[in-house]
């Protein structure tokens, strides 16, 4: 036996003895399975979730295994974003293709010799056989099918020649495919851990032996995760809901073969809010789109999970990878499909960005930092505001403010709603500031020298200053706020007056209402 992998049923074993007093199990060994086809769709990464977690629940090992037999569909690059994505999250493999590991190699395309020598066994063992019908034929019989409103699928022509008639067609170099003989359907029903006892219903199936290898050489997905399950040791099998009725045709070759299967369990789906199906043509429904858009990776996983249930709590908001590796069951996975809600990401990504700030708010300073000189490097103009702008007291300020309550992820802080924070506001001549209040000069001398003195500068101190200085200078209080947001902040609408100034701190206010004035010298 391969060492990791007697290093990895030795820590098992440990693990059992300490805590159950049961090392009759066997090591627990899941893999995630996708085709480098495009980028992860969050119904791919809830799937690698929960094998990582159930993995990691039973000191077991996780695999990543590249399924690439449709040459076809590739991507270039698609790997190697794949094996990013799950880093990203940090539900990074124990073993595949950039991790190496005792049971590889983790590509398929790499494993061709060990579906030819599984698929030529079966030939000899006569469970299997060499087709040579042509494409054309094929597609007759499924044109003759639909016209008589049945399952499309193959008659077995083949399955009838003789050895002399193989061997003739083999040495003109005729074109063939591998197909498995069906000997009866499947009786016996399938024990899924998540939906319970299923049975496969034989009209459903695909009529006819079906392709195990392809002309190619290359095989189909049914007969290469097979092969596959069973040289890397896989004892549990954790995919969508969407392979259950595959898995008919995948206990037949285990059986064909002789070997154990594992145990299956299959995963509702994720669903758009509306109730339809989520397509991977979707923007917002690449894991990849989530993470350019500045949602914490814990997030990700909470939103994920809270559509498909598995642990011992009623919800994962909150809570890190590690937090919930302990809480994982798969008996409380649900079986409905579940459905997305926007709303609830946002709450999540805040709950995890405030956990940040108060574990870590350099951090959270410095990335701040970075993204306002990326948004705004073009429309920096004064060094001193820019360097009280970034400066770390600053910056620090907002974030105080704004996680609490204002934002759920630190790009929110670059939407047009706050670039009064970053921009000054454009200049206005005194026409345009007398639409506010007619005496506009000599109320902005009064409020700048009020508020130069103005202790502390917090938002309710503030209002309570603006109030008194608005009734002593008797103004319309409705247009002097207006008059000072436009003058603040350059808008009409966002927080109060008061929350803007003290966000701004007290020289950056002071230096607007500046600006303001000298757009009222003579």
């Amino acid at each position: 036996m391969a060492l990791r992998y007697r290093l990895t049923c030795l820590k098992h074993i440990i693990s059992v003895r300490l805590f159950s007093h049961d090392a009759t199990q066997p090591c627990v060994r899941v893999r995630f399975a996708p085709s480098p086809t495009g980028m992860l769709h969050l119904g791919g990464l809830r799937t690698a979730l929960y094998n990582y977690l159930m993995a990691k629940s039973k000191s077991g090992a996780f695999i990543l295994r590249i399924e690439d037999t449709d040459q076809t569909r590739l991507v270039p690059g698609a790997v190697d974003k794949l094996i990013n994505i799950l880093e990203w999250a940090g539900v990074v493999p124990d073993e595949g293709p950039k991790y190496g590991g005792e049971f590889g190699p983790y590509i398929q395309s790499h494993r061709l010799h060990i579906y030819d020598e599984n698929a030529t066994n079966l030939i000899k063992n006569g469970l299997a056989y060499r087709c040579f019908c042509t494409p054309h034929r094929l597609e007759l019989l499924r044109k003759e099918a639909m016209r008589r409103r049945e399952n499309p699928g193959y008659d077995n022509r083949c399955r009838h020649l003789t050895s002399d008639q193989i061997e003739e067609k083999l040495a003109q170099n005729t074109p063939y495919v591998i197909r498995f003989k069906v000997v009866s359907a499947l009786k016996e029903p399938l024990e899924d851990l998540v939906f319970g006892s299923v049975t496969f219903d034989p009209s459903e199936a695909e009529r006819g032996d079906f392709v195990l290898v392809k002309s190619d050489k290359y095989p189909t997905y049914h007969f290469a995760n097979v092969v596959d399950d069973h040289y890397m040791k896989i004892t549990h099998v954790l995919r969508g809901i969407e392979w259950q009725s595959s898995t008919g045709k995948h206990l037949q070759i285990y059986r064909a073969f002789g070997w154990t299967p594992p145990k299956f369990a299959h995963l509702p789906l994720i669903m758009n809010s509306d109730g339809t199906k989520l397509s991977k043509r979707q923007g917002d429904s690449h894991v990849e789109y989530y993470r350019e858009m500045g949602y914490y990776p814990e997030a990700v996983l909470n939103y994920i999970t809270r559509m498909g249930g598995g642990f011992t709590v009623e919800s994962t908001e909150g809570l890190t990878l590690e937090e919930m590796i302990p809480k994982f069951q798969m008996e409380r996975i649900n079986r409905n499909n579940g459905r997305l809600d926007i709303k609830r990401l946002h709450v999540m990504n805040q709950i995890h960005l405030q956990s940040r700030w108060k574990t870590g708010p350099q951090d959270l300073i410095s990335k701040l930092k970075e993204l306002v000189k990326e948004k705004y490097k073009d429309r920096f103009t004064d060094e001193n505001q820019l360097s009280h702008i970034l400066s770390d007291e600053f910056l620090k300020s907002v974030l105080e403010w704004s996680t609490e309550h204002r934002i759920f992820r630190l790009e929110d802080l670059l939407t047009t709603e706050f670039e009064f924070i970053w921009i000054l506001p454009d200049s206005l001549n005194r026409k345009q500031l007398e639409t506010f209040i007619l005496d506009v000069k000599d109320i902005l001398i009064k409020t700048t020298d009020t508020l130069t003195t103005t202790k502390p500068f917090d938002e309710m101190t503030i209002a309570e200053t603006l109030k008194s200085l608005n009734k002593e200078t008797k103004s319309s209080f409705p247009k002097y706020m207006s008059l000072l947001r436009r003058v603040i902040s350059g808008q009409k609408q966002g927080p109060s007056v008061g929350e803007m100034m003290q966000i701004l701190g007290k020289s950056e206010t002071l230096r607007r209402l500046q600006q303001a004035l000298q757009t009222l010298q003579p």
